[in-house]
């Protein structure tokens, strides 16, 4: 027998078999690049939005968000074209130090207004790493209940480390969950530091979270920022922390007592709750209807929107300026050339900075 026809009846043969699929789908991909061509045009972002479509809600977001000329001169669009349907909502600021349970509070509160019949839009600030500028924006998977609700629409957005870019970015994403109609906006910042201050520039009513056992928290905590607050809810209020509770809330009202009255004419209060029972959630928001009434009456909930207007331009026109110094492609090119000079100290950052100001200046022809 010939070693050809050994190998042909051997055991050992291997049949042809079927051919294999391609790794990638090409259909797929062909899809994907024709929905990636295929632009929203304006008119179909704002009748979207107005409609409540909460895809094309996102996709304005990413828009706002985009540091893109083409994107931003789009989003700017939607924002004015928005704006008429804006402003009928209360904006609610949560902050908290790490572990008090914001993410859980906010949803207890969130499904309790849902069942009124309201719409809840939860913005969520996370920090970014300065090193990298990535960011955690886990706040879906820790409010599953309520994300998964048609009437609620939770977005996360990393600070990136501008606090500035942030208070625009969400002030102007505000405008567009308000145009979407949502009522209830909530702003909620990650721990206890500078983008309370932010946050506070965009909102209506502020609320501070803390935890029961008070007394190392009340050193702790910044004066400012319990200025700010116009209620302060000591959550995790249930079994064995009742009693520390009813502490703190004590505590808390007494040190209230040591800051100036607020303009608005709103006493702060301390109130507790377990938002993980759902129990104190209506305590809550009842405060925050009282609030509305009061300073809806007296004038200081228009007032205090049109000042945030104010500063929000004012911001706006800071960041803009910075941006345009360090996008300058001379400036790019000479800030290495500066840092190496302050390094070696041939030269102080106060005539470093001038001198690369006045490059600026003549660059752009103002003397």
């Amino acid at each position: 027998m010939s070693e050809s026809k050994k190998h042909i009846d051997s055991a050992l043969k291997i049949n042809k078999g079927i051919d294999q699929p391609d790794s990638i789908n090409k259909n797929a991909v062909k899809k994907f690049r024709l929905a990636k061509k295929k632009s929203i045009k304006l008119s179909e972002f704002c009748n979207g939005i107005r409609s409540g479509n909460r895809m094309i809600l996102s996709k304005a977001i990413t828009l706002v968000e985009s540091s893109l000329p083409e994107h931003q001169k789009l989003a700017q669009q939607i924002i004015e074209n928005c704006l008429p349907y804006a402003g009928n909502s209360i904006r609610i600021g949560i902050t908290g130090v790490p572990g008090v349970g914001k993410s859980t509070f906010i949803e207890a509160l969130g499904m309790y207004l849902i069942n009124l019949q309201k719409k809840v839009a939860v913005l969520a600030i996370d920090p970014s790493s300065q090193r990298s500028k990535g960011s955690i924006l886990g706040d879906k998977t820790r409010m599953e209940e309520l994300a998964a609700n048609e009437s609620a629409f939770i977005r996360p957005s990393a600070s990136a480390g501008s606090l500035g870019g942030v208070a625009r970015k969400t002030k102007e994403t505000i405008t567009l969950c308000e145009a979407a109609g949502y009522d209830t906006i909530f702003v909620e910042t990650v721990g206890v530091g500078q983008s309370e201050t932010a946050v506070h520039s965009m909102v209506d009513f502020f609320l501070l979270l803390m935890l029961p056992g008070a007394g190392d928290e009340l050193q702790g905590i910044k004066r400012g920022i319990m200025e700010m607050a116009d209620v302060i809810v000591i959550n995790k209020a249930d079994g064995d922390n009742l009693s520390k509770a009813k502490l703190a809330r004590s505590q808390y009202k007494n040190v209230l007592h040591l800051f100036q009255s607020n303009e608005s004419g709103w006493s702060p209060v301390v109130e507790s709750c377990s938002a993980l029972s759902k129990v104190g959630i209506k305590k809550i928001w009842n405060v925050i209807t009282e609030y509305r009434k009061l300073t809806k009456y007296n004038g200081y909930f228009q007032k205090n929107r049109q000042n945030q207007a104010v500063q929000i331009m004012i911001s706006t026109i800071n960041q803009k300026l910075k941006d345009n110094f360090y996008f300058n492609e001379e400036i790019k090119k000479l800030i290495p050339a500066f840092e190496k000079k302050l390094l070696s100290d041939k030269i102080s950052p106060y005539v470093a900075a001038q001198k690369l100001l006045e490059i600026y200046f003549k660059k752009i022809g103002i003397k």
